[in-house]
């Protein structure tokens, strides 16, 4: 068995090895390279992880470095920053990120860390602002990145050598994703198959109206196997399972559509909505039908808004739901969207953001009541919290050992398991 880090082997002074200070690191460095890659070797194909990939300390700045710095990540929806100088912000691992309009209407991202001294720019969730200004010394930026203003700087200094760092940006059907690494994964695969399935909701033209955040006592990727599977949704699910049919299963032996699903088909195709399924090496999107008579996520299926959203019709369009991997998923209903999205914090703890998206022309208290629109969804992620966390408790037993994934209901985690290991080793072979 593979060592595990304990805290204080984790923090060992150097006098205990008797080395110098930047041998010592290395040394360290080397030790936690070498351990992370005996816990992938012993790793088991279709089993959950070794022990020590959801529980050592180790493993949380890993896995920033790894999988979160180096892959695409959905920042948010384009209508939460409608207006140029309307900005957002986000955290991946101890990195704040600042996505912002620009003056002519571009969406961009930047490492919101001020090129003098490294202050935080932007505070604020969200804001607007006509030029990102550093609060420590004023030194102020455009909306494009550039230094426009820097007093008091000595002679020959040129701001055009301190830009703010620039993040990459892709946007899909109003959908903001960013990635950190100066190599991503191939965009376009996942824009091709995105486009067409996401247009006809129009959600630019969307608004958000409310966000629920939850501080989980578990390691991120417990709580993404939880949200890749619904083997545990009929006992603890009642509200969503009202709704819900559970996509993540096999149909039947013979792969054929069943005579729900084909009717499901042909309605959408009726109202030009595209179908179908498609799967890549970090991504899944599809089109899928609810439960039946049911036209959305609430607890009697009835839409929630009176205002649909897009080109769908009357709403009776099923969920289009896609996920990226490592932290996202995202449901979009005939009168509703629905995000999720989870960001990990530290060893064992994980920030779960759930936002939710509705018409930009509906009124709370006119088209919608608050309380009924987020009831499913809220009731939702407050059972996987606890189920998360339980999970984290049991997984530190010295009784744990790892698991097979359920072949008919656990593929969507399994996939995600394998796509991080994979990954994970990728980066463990270019250290």
């Amino acid at each position: 068995m593979p060592q595990r880090f304990s805290k204080d082997e984790y923090h060992a002074p150097t006098s205990e090895l008797n080395l110098p200070n930047q041998a010592f690191n290395q040394w360290k460095i080397m030790s936690r390279m070498e351990n992370l890659r005996a816990l992938f070797a012993e790793r088991r194909r279709g089993y959950s992880l070794p022990q020590g990939l959801y529980t050592d300390l180790a493993v949380h700045d890993f896995d920033i470095r790894a999988i979160f710095q180096r892959t695409w990540l959905q920042a948010g929806f384009e209508s939460e920053i409608p207006t140029p100088g309307d900005y957002l912000t986000l955290k991946v691992g101890e990195s704040s990120v600042v996505v912002v309009r620009n003056l002519d209407g571009v969406v961009g991202a930047f490492f919101n860390t001020c090129r003098h001294r490294g202050a935080q720019i932007c505070s604020e969730k969200r804001g607007h602002a006509a030029r990102l200004v550093c609060p420590y010394h004023h030194w102020s930026y455009d909306l494009r990145g550039r230094l426009v203003q820097a007093a008091l700087m000595h002679e020959g200094f040129d701001r055009s050598n301190f830009t703010l760092r620039a993040i990459k940006v892709e946007t899909v059907g109003g959908v903001i994703f960013i990635c950190l690494g100066d190599s991503p994964p191939n965009f376009a695969p996942f824009r091709t198959a995105l486009e067409p399935m996401i247009e006809p909701h129009e959600l630019r033209k969307t608004k958000l109206v409310h966000t629920q955040t939850l501080i989980e006592h578990a390691d991120w990727k417990l709580v993404m196997e939880n949200a890749r599977e619904c083997y545990h949704c009929r006992a603890a699910h009642p509200q969503l399972m009202r709704s819900l049919r559970d996509f993540t299963t096999v149909r039947d032996t013979s792969g054929a559509p069943q005579q729900w699903e084909t009717a499901f088909i042909q309605n959408c195709e009726s109202t030009g909505l595209p179908t179908g399924e498609v799967i890549g090496e970090w991504y899944q999107i599809g089109r899928y039908a609810l439960s039946d008579g049911m036209l959305s996520y609430t607890t009697d299926g009835k839409p929630a808004v009176a205002k649909t959203l897009g080109s769908v019709g009357n709403g009776d369009v099923g969920v289009m739901w896609w996920a990226i991997q490592p932290n996202g998923f995202n449901h979009v209903v005939g009168d509703y969207a629905f995000c999720f999205q989870v960001w990990p914090t530290g060893p064992g703890e994980t920030v779960v953001t759930g936002k939710w998206f509705v018409h930009q022309e509906a009124v709370e208290g006119v088209d919608y009541k608050l309380e009924r629109l987020t009831e499913v969804w809220t009731a939702t992620n407050e059972q996987d919290a606890s189920l998360a966390e339980n999970l984290q408790r049991g997984v530190r037993s010295i009784a744990y050992t790892p698991g097979p994934y359920s072949r008919i209901t656990e593929q969507l985690v399994s996939r995600l398991i394998d796509w991080y290991c994979d990954s994970a080793e990728t980066f463990l072979r270019g250290t």
